[in-house]
């Protein structure tokens, strides 16, 4: 059995799409330490930025409640700018001493532009406005992927996504979180 100090910890599927003049940005709810769920109600999905920007983290809470609460910081410096913002956290991320040690993934996306930040530094913007992170976020990337082109919206493709990536992942659940923003 793992000791808590040496435990791995799973738990997260975060997909954004981008269809039809709507953003929609979903994560399940599972943190699991282990093979231990530990809690199966999270809500790695949420409004920064007084509701222009969606946010989703994969990793550690903590550390990504710390990204969250820097990349905030960073929309109102730089407001309306979200890749300004965005930019100037991954160098922080990168270079800071303290936030190296971060153990996260985020997707973020406004009405323009949806982007992946990652801890060494990238700052992608997604193919074709589709992006997944975390355990099951290649799974419910090939599902988006395959219901693209299909005469669903882009909330109805992630909620979709998810519940076929928590029939592959057992470190995704099917408590999801879907924030939609209209796209420019």
């Amino acid at each position: 059995m793992q000791s808590a100090e040496t435990a791995v910890w799973h738990g997260t599927t975060i997909l954004t799409v981008r269809k039809g003049g709507i953003v929609a940005v979903g994560g399940d709810g599972q943190v699991s330490i282990g093979q231990i769920v530990v809690k199966a109600n999270a809500k790695k999905v949420r409004r920064l930025a007084k509701g222009d920007v969606i946010g989703g983290f994969a990793g550690a809470t903590a550390d990504a409640f710390t990204l969250f609460e820097r990349l905030e910081a960073k929309l109102e410096q730089y407001p309306g700018q979200l890749m300004r913002a965005a930019v100037e956290l991954a160098k922080d991320w990168r270079t800071d001493r303290y936030l190296r040690r971060l153990e996260a993934m985020m997707i973020v996306a406004d009405k323009d532009i949806s982007l992946v930040l990652t801890g060494t530094g990238d700052v992608l913007e997604p193919e074709a406005g589709v992006m997944g992170i975390g355990s099951g976020g290649n799974y419910a990337l090939s599902a988006a992927r395959a219901l693209i082109d299909m005469p669903l919206d882009a909330e109805a493709i992630v909620r979709k996504s998810l519940d076929i990536a928590a029939d592959i992942c057992v470190y995704t659940n099917r408590n999801v979180t879907v924030e939609t923003l209209k796209s420019a």
